[in-house]
């Protein structure tokens, strides 16, 4: 049973007899030595979120949830030896393929990427067109010469971990994110070099391990190098780039917070953490350092936040991983269009010499491109079609999938906590 301290003084002396006294240090134990460097000052701040139409209208970004099954379909045709499919090959895989409605429909809303035309049978067959064949054989071209930076991307991935191991389910659920193609890992001996091994896991999960003792710098830390306010020192500080939205005011209190966090040691995700005591700012700090060098590894240099959830029992991130972005907005934007809520990594965006860019990033610009002449291409068609016919000339042009748009500018407040009540998902990587 808890004794709550009693207001009555009497009762003190007698329930406490040694507080005031000489022999207080005897009853009350001194503080271990760590405590004086590292202490419990977590501070729960609320940030208010912001709307920011710039970080909302990234088109790669808005587009890449709908590019996905493009994707997958595309390689579903070039994996064909005639470079086309009927479509009863590919229906009942919609599920599989992230489609997210009828496959054949969704085929016919991108015809400047899936040709139709009439196979055996009359059934519906569709192709790539020439201008989506040109782009993949851009893309194999990228993935040939890139192959290096890509696997140093799934290594840094890896490291980032508590073991230095990752189960392949997890890997195969961030290739999309990492720009990996599917089959990166079946080819291990073309894709991977000796510091990679697969292993068994203690779970038995089927894993991939990296054996490596090279020094592996994050983008903060070569940033902070190159402009000469960091020397590598374990204890150093290293203060992360802010970029706030326009109009977003901090109250003094948070602001304060702010900058004795900025000050507190920088901990690279590659190195131990076994130190830091859970529930302080030391330790936010390097939960914020892991998710920053995360994000500037992916292709878009973002992710849907749920996504990001099957990473916290591998990385040693807590179990409210997301309170990490809400409470930083100058480093991460929450994005909830698409209703899904996606973090972008401010400073890749803002800062276009601080995060490298990643090869693959041009190709999907491509392929967003032509699904923007679809929809040229079927407003066409339907114009043409109901003049043709002497209907009514509006159309319905909404060819993507319904938007919500979670905010309308100015300071509007939302729950920025739509994840919490699915982390029993964690597990939720697959592709």
């Amino acid at each position: 049973m808890l004794l709550t301290k009693p207001t009555s003084k009497p009762l003190r002396k007698l329930l406490f007899p040694y507080q005031n006294s000489i022999l207080s240090s005897l009853y009350r134990p001194q503080n271990p030595a760590y405590t004086h460097t590292q202490k419990s000052n977590y501070v729960n701040v609320y940030m208010k979120w912001k709307k920011d139409s710039y970080f909302d209208s990234i088109e790669h970004i808005d587009k890449s949830i709908v590019l996905k099954p493009i994707i997958n379909l595309k390689n579903c045709i070039t994996e064909d030896p005639n470079g086309c499919i009927p479509i009863y090959e590919v229906s009942k895989k919609g599920l599989q393929l992230d489609v997210p409605m009828k496959v054949a429909k969704f085929l016919r809303k991108y015809p400047s990427i899936f040709e139709e035309f009439a196979g055996e049978y009359n059934h519906p067959w569709f192709k790539l067109t020439p201008e989506a064949a040109e782009i993949d054989r851009e893309e194999k071209r990228v993935y040939q010469d890139c192959r290096v930076d890509l696997r140093y991307r799934l290594k840094k991935l890896i490291l980032m971990s508590k073991e230095k191991v990752l189960p392949l389910k997890i890997i195969q659920g961030m290739e999309w994110f990492l720009g990996l193609p599917d089959d990166f890992l079946h080819y291990p001996e073309k894709n991977l070099d000796g510091s990679f091994r697969f292993v068994t896991m203690e779970d038995g999960l089927e894993g991939l391990a990296v054996d490596s003792g090279e020094k592996v710098l994050s983008a903060m830390q070569r940033n902070a190098m190159k402009k000469g306010v960091y020397s590598g020192a374990p204890t150093e500080a290293i203060e992360f780039p802010l970029f706030p939205s326009k109009g977003l005011r901090l109250r003094n209190k948070i602001e304060d917070w702010l900058k004795e966090f900025q000050k507190l040691p920088y901990v690279s995700p590659y190195e131990d953490f076994s130190h830091l005591l859970p529930d302080t700012d030391a330790s936010e700090k390097r939960v914020v350092g892991l998710l920053h060098e995360l994000l500037s590894l992916f292709v878009e240099h973002s992710a849907e936040r749920k996504k990001l959830k099957c990473l916290k029992k591998y990385m040693g991130l807590p179990q409210k991983v997301h309170r990490a972005f809400e409470r930083h907005p100058g480093i991460f934007y929450l994005s909830f269009k698409n209703k899904t809520c996606t973090v972008i990594l401010k400073e890749a965006y803002c800062d276009e010499s601080a995060i490298e860019k990643h090869p693959l990033l041009e190709v999907r610009k491509k392929y967003i491109r032509l699904m923007r002449e679809s929809a040229v291409l079927l407003k066409n068609r339907r114009v043409n079609g109901r003049l043709a016919g002497g209907g009514n000339m509006e159309l319905d042009l909404d060819l993507e999938p319904k938007i919500e748009d979670r905010g309308d500018g100015g300071n509007t407040e939302v729950d920025l906590d739509l994840d919490s009540e699915n982390d029993q998902r964690d597990g939720e990587c697959s592709q």
